[in-house]
């Protein structure tokens, strides 16, 4: 890697659609990066210090090792997008709905539960249908709609028997009566720079599950939502999905290792070079002043803009 050029890696453990395409952007604007494969990858820490880069660009698909490696280069002094922290927030519902609650972000009604009684008389203050989630998961994996107690209890029962420790927890929303749709935003920093409608017949609207992408225009209120979620849980390059309610958009989750490969020729925009010119602006950043890249840890939404004009603050929660 030429002395000119910033120092930049990125992470992953599959070479999916998503990491070719972010190596074709990154050729593209002539730079040069490091392919850090995440099971090739083995740190011995008292003898050598882990290299440090400008930035990393973490993208591996098990949150566990894309947080330990996070760990390993944001500690040796490099830039991490995302950071830990975002990624162990974003790798946890309740932590995100936490987060999400004390930000005022409006979501889904939400209930955190320890035990089956208690779960069950505040499904009956939620009303049925009542969507039951695990704390970790993607894709939409383990996700039900239940209709009644009955099918509580039994769901329950399950995860009771056979599920490890984060089973113990019993996360439960309520089901919102969205039209045949969810909406995605892109943040890339202190913008929204594109959306997508995922439609389908099922109730569980993620593409990976077979739902269509549409365009979505990013309007006002897209917008506002949508970076007031990023803000809340650190910021960075994250996928905000929302859903439509009767009282608004209501923002279900924050996703730290955003997919987008059916979003750029239904929306046409370049989502893998808005992220690489946002990683080199960081990377930039990091550069010309070390003392400069630790101010972009703070959960600011400036501080991952020094680069750009500030952002406008989010409106204050009334």
């Amino acid at each position: 890697m030429s002395p000119t050029q910033p120092r930049i890696a990125v992470a992953y453990d599959r070479l999916r659609p998503e990491e070719r395409l972010l190596f074709e952007a990154f050729g593209a604007a002539g730079v040069a990066v490091d392919r850090l494969y995440a099971p090739r990858l083995a740190f011995d820490l008292g003898a050598a210090p882990v290299r440090r880069y400008d930035v990393v660009l973490e993208r591996c698909t098990s949150q566990a090792r894309g947080l330990a490696l996070a760990r390993l280069y944001a500690a040796a002094g490099s830039v991490v997008l995302n950071r830990p922290e975002v990624i162990d927030t974003c790798g946890d519902k309740l932590a995100t709905s936490a987060i999400l609650a004390a930000a005022g972000v409006p979501t889904p009604r939400t209930v955190v539960a320890f035990g089956t009684e208690e779960a069950l008389e505040r499904c009956e203050e939620l009303g049925y249908p009542i969507v039951l989630k695990p704390v970790v998961g993607s894709w939409g994996r383990m996700v039900s709609r239940l209709s009644d107690a009955d099918a509580v209890a039994a769901v329950l029962e399950h995860k009771e028997v056979l599920g490890g420790p984060a089973h113990r927890v019993i996360y439960l929303q309520e089901h919102v009566e969205k039209p045949g749709r969810d909406i995605r935003a892109f943040v890339v920093g202190d913008r929204v720079v594109a959306a997508i409608y995922r439609e389908s017949d099922h109730w569980i609207t993620n593409t990976a599950r077979g739902g269509v992408a549409r365009a979505c225009p990013v309007d006002d209120g897209l917008s506002e939502i949508a970076l007031r979620a990023a803000r809340a849980v650190g910021g960075g390059v994250l996928a905000v999905d929302l859903v439509e309610s009767d009282r608004g958009l209501l923002v279900v989750e924050v996703n730290h290792t955003m997919e987008f490969r059916n979003s750029i020729d239904t929306t046409g925009v370049d989502i893998p070079g808005e992220v690489v010119q946002f990683v080199l602006g960081l990377a930039s950043v990091a550069r010309s002043d070390p003392a400069d890249a630790e101010a972009l840890g703070p959960a600011d939404a400036d501080a991952w803009a020094p680069w750009r004009p500030p952002a406008s603050p989010a409106p204050a929660v009334g």
